[in-house]
Formats: C-alpha cells, sequence, structure tokens
C-alpha cells in the first residue's frame, strides 16, 4: 500500500461540497472526447466574450487550479497551504501573447511578485517562463548562433536586460528564482541565460535556478557538463526536473522538419532518466540543489530514500518537492506532514487571460496515463471515508 494514501490529511482543508465538485470535473476530464469538445466551447465562448462565461470558469477548473485573479487575493489558499508547511510559487498564467509592452509588463509584474512575497517563508520562489519575456523563434534564432538584424539584436538585448533585471531583484532581496523550460527548440538560448544568470548571482548560494525536462534525451549530458563549467567558474547550481510537457507537438515538429526526435522513446524511459537525474543531484548536493516537480509516487518514495540513505534531515535546505496546486494532494500533505521542504505551483490572473493555461492543463490531465484516474480514487476514498466516520 502507498504511504502517499492518507486522504484525511491530503484533503484535510476541503469540504465535501468542494470534493464533490473536484469529482465530478476529474470525471470530465477524465473522457478525452468531452474534455477537447469542453476546450474548444472555452475557448469559443472566451474569443466572443460571452458574459458568462468568468462565472462558470472562476467556480470550476480555475477554482481547481488557481489561487485566484490577484496575488493579493490567491493570499487566502497561500495562508491555507503555509498552515500545513506547504509553500506556494506564484505563478503568474499569462499566455500567448507576444509583443514588446506585454513582454514589459510581464517583466514588471514578476518583479512586484519579488517585492510582494520578500521576507514571506510561504512564497519561497518566484518563477517565470522565457517566452513571457521574449519571442520562441528570437530564442530560436540565437539559439542556433544565426546572423541577427540590428533589430534582433536590440530586441535580445531587451530580452537579456529582462532576465537580468529580474535575477538581480532576487540577488538583492534572497529570493529563489526559478526558470522554466519550454519547446527544445528555443531551450539552447534559455539555458545559455540561466547560466550567465547563475555566473553573475550564484556565487554564494543558488538563487537562479533553470528546470530541466527528462522526457527530453541528452539532458543527463548537459546537467554533467554544466556541473564541470560551474566548477571552474565557481558558482552554485540551481535546478528543477521535470518529466516534461510538450510531447506530441515535439515529436510532430521533429518529423515534420525531418530532424531526430528529441523526446525519449516511451514512459518507461522518461521515468528511467527522470530517476537518473534525481541520482545526479543526489550525488553533487555539494554544489547543486534539487527542486523534484513530481506527480509520481514511485519518484517521490525513491528520493526519500535517497536522503535516508545519505542521512540527510527532511528539511535538508537544497532538496524540495513541488506539485501543481489542485492536483496531487496526497503527496504534498504527506511530505509536509514529515517536515520535507514542498512547495506547490500556484496559477493566478484574470480569469480570462488564464484560460489557455487552463485548458493545456485539463488536457495535459487527459493525456498522463493515470493521473486523473489516482485523483477521482483519492476524492472517492476520501468521501467515503468522510461518510463512515
Amino acid at each position: 500500500m502507498s504511504i502517499f494514501n492518507d486522504t484525511k490529511l491530503a484533503f484535510a482543508d476541503k469540504t465535501d461540497s468542494q470534493l464533490k465538485k473536484a469529482y465530478w470535473m476529474f470525471k470530465a476530464i477524465e473522457n478525452p472526447s468531452l474534455t477537447s469538445v469542453g476546450v474548444s466551447m472555452l475557448n469559443f465562448v472566451v474569443r466572443n466574450n460571452f458574459p458568462f462565461v468568468d462565472g462558470v470558469v472562476k467556480k470550476t477548473l480555475f477554482e481547481q487550479f488557481c489561487g485566484g485573479e490577484t496575488r493579493e487575493e490567491s493570499m487566502a489558499v497561500v495562508k491555507t497551504l503555509f498552515k500545513h508547511r506547504i509553500g506556494s510559487i506564484f505563478d503568474y498564467s499569462i499566455e500567448g501573447k507576444v509583443d514588446e509592452e506585454t513582454f514589459d509588463a510581464f517583466c514588471k509584474e514578476i518583479k512586484d511578485i519579488v517585492r510582494f512575497s520578500v521576507g514571506n517563508p510561504a512564497i519561497p520562489f518566484v518563477v517565470f517562463k522565457p517566452t513571457a519575456f521574449g519571442r520562441i523563434d528570437l530564442y530560436e534564432e540565437v539559439g542556433k548562433g544565426a546572423e541577427l538584424t540590428t533589430s534582433q539584436k536590440a530586441e535580445w538585448e531587451r530580452v537579456v536586460k529582462r532576465f537580468d533585471d529580474v535575477c538581480k531583484l532576487c540577488y538583492e532581496s534572497d529570493k529563489k528564482v526559478m526558470v522554466d523550460a519550454e519547446e527544445t527548440w528555443m531551450q539552447g538560448a534559455a539555458d545559455q541565460l540561466c547560466e550567465e544568470m547563475m555566473e553573475k548571482y550564484n556565487k554564494e548560494k543558488p538563487i537562479v535556478w533553470n528546470t530541466i525536462q527528462m522526457y527530453r534525451t541528452g539532458r543527463l549530458e548537459y546537467m554533467a557538463e554544466h556541473l564541470e563549467r560551474a566548477k571552474e567558474k565557481g558558482y552554485f547550481i540551481g535546478y528543477k526536473i521535470v518529466r516534461g510537457a510538450y510531447m506530441e507537438k515535439e515529436r510532430a515538429r521533429a518529423a515534420e522538419k525531418g530532424y531526430p526526435d528529441p523526446i525519449q522513446p516511451n514512459k518507461e524511459a522518461s521515468d528511467i532518466n527522470y530517476n537518473a537525474g534525481i541520482d545526479f543531484m543526489m550525488n553533487h548536493l555539494d554544489r547543486v540543489s534539487a527542486f523534484f516537480g513530481t506527480h509520481n509516487e514511485k519518484s517521490t518514495e525513491l528520493i526519500m530514500d535517497k536522503m535516508q540513505a545519505k542521512g540527510l534531515e527532511h528539511d535538508n535546505p537544497h532538496v524540495y518537492f513541488g506539485q501543481l496546486y489542485g492536483m496531487s494532494d496526497n503527496i504534498s500533505f504527506y511530505l509536509a506532514d514529515k517536515g520535507y521542504n514542498v512547495a506547490k505551483y500556484l496559477p493566478y490572473g484574470p480569469v480570462k487571460d488564464v484560460v489557455p493555461y487552463l485548458t493545456r492543463r485539463a488536457q495535459e490531465n487527459t493525456s498522463v496515463a493515470g493521473q486523473t484516474g489516482r485523483e477521482l480514487g483519492l476524492i472517492e476514498k476520501e468521501l467515503k471515508r468522510r461518510k463512515q466516520a
């Protein structure tokens, strides 16, 4: 029996009505056809500004997966989670806008999060996506080493400045900042920027953290090579490792453009690679700090076992666990109850602007084998327990 089956602990702050609503929502997500139709309808009503959409979405998907429309509104969730020793990572989840004005506004929002969270242990990390600060096509050109035009050079300088402004503020505020991973064809430039920021701001400890997607090929090799560079230049590394979220898109693009598939051949290979990433980081904690983003119970237990084998305290400052808000509370609450460092990604933003994130979350839940079924089973178990109590 899994150690993560304590539903009383996992759903301690959820009312019966909240659990029942979550049950029916996951039940709908479990059906790929229903999810596909629902996502199409939701995108349609948002594009056409239907007046009721905010209320409907806010009471369903938004309530399950988001903290609120603003940081201030989201603080109710932050405080509730922190009562259980679970941190929150504000994730400003606006997607799909690609103009300079939006990039500047996004950068300002991230800096505002830093200032908002200074000195608050309930918000241990800040996070942003590289494409929140610049166009994906520009990252691709830079990553390929292409000759940039004068205007592209100026545009890239603005991207670098946004990165540096946020990382510098985090360094001055003693706040860790995580840079999310995205598509493979832009990741080379993002990795290079992260390394540059680490070299500047991680001399004493890891302030800047990069994200490594282990469903990709070649990432273990990248981490090993990066570690040697960090040793030579005298700085610390922070890594969040995740499995990954763009598999179908990556495979389709590789096939279309005729280059080798950058994704592991199957889930088993991804799991093996993820666990190898665990080994790598646990063997280099003198230089590498680790944030394990996972909803996988076996991987979570593996990390716990390795910590025990190394004689590490549960709250070792170099080891964090993380899950998404609205999912895998059985893992998050168990870990926090046992004294491990745990933080939930907590998306926020105006309802209509967050819809792309929410629809992606629904589709990912549908495609991840067993994830939705696990959520449903846990909710069913807890509702049954409460009925019998």
